[in-house]
């Protein structure tokens, strides 16, 4: 079964981006190409309970093991010691992107409090938009009542093709991303 953000990227969301930026081939439309979803757990290292059930809620959010991230170098001011572990990372591509995508847009950030939409600024030189979420349980897989502590994440869009930003920004609002009005 094909995802119903893929068949909307392909049926929809191409054609749009060839008409808008004058494009002549497919091949040169932008196209996110993989998530990032990242979690930094820095009490983990205190407590290794802390960092199980983080990983075991982001992998609940993502439907993919997450893999254990670990210190490069050791941070004395932080208590951090060279190979502890100190987050989490999910990296999603194909068909599990495509409905973390639809999630995420559709049912998660729909039900963050006082939501006035994402930054328009969040690009990096390489065109990749990053998001920031303060909170997980605006994620339907996370069950409220069992949550020890809420855990903040970052959501890395990897955009191929992307000659400019305004040709990643108009992908992600294809997309359905809801940008804020500011800057505008």
């Amino acid at each position: 079964m094909i995802p119903r953000m893929l068949e909307k990227y392909r049926n929809e969301i191409v054609p749009k981006l060839m008409a808008d930026f004058k494009l002549k081939n497919k091949m040169a439309v932008p196209v996110i190409d993989k998530i990032v979803v990242n979690m930094g757990i820095g009490e983990g290292t205190q407590d290794i309970k802390l960092l199980e059930k983080s990983v075991e809620e982001l992998a609940n959010i993502t439907g993919q093991k997450p893999l254990i991230r670990r210190a490069k170098k050791a941070i004395a001011n932080f208590k951090v010691r060279e190979g502890q572990s100190v987050g989490a990372k999910v990296t999603l591509r194909r068909a599990m992107m495509y409905e973390f995508i639809d999630r995420l847009l559709n049912i998660a950030l729909p039900r963050i409090r006082d939501f006035r939409g994402v930054s328009r600024d969040s690009f990096d030189q390489g065109n990749n938009y990053t998001l920031g979420l303060s909170e997980q349980i605006i994620f339907p897989e996370i069950e409220y009542d069992r949550i020890t502590r809420t855990q903040g994440m970052d959501i890395t869009f990897v955009i191929k093709n992307a000659k400019n930003v305004d040709q990643a920004r108009a992908l992600l609002k294809y997309f359905g991303m809801p940008f804020s009005r500011e800057g505008e």
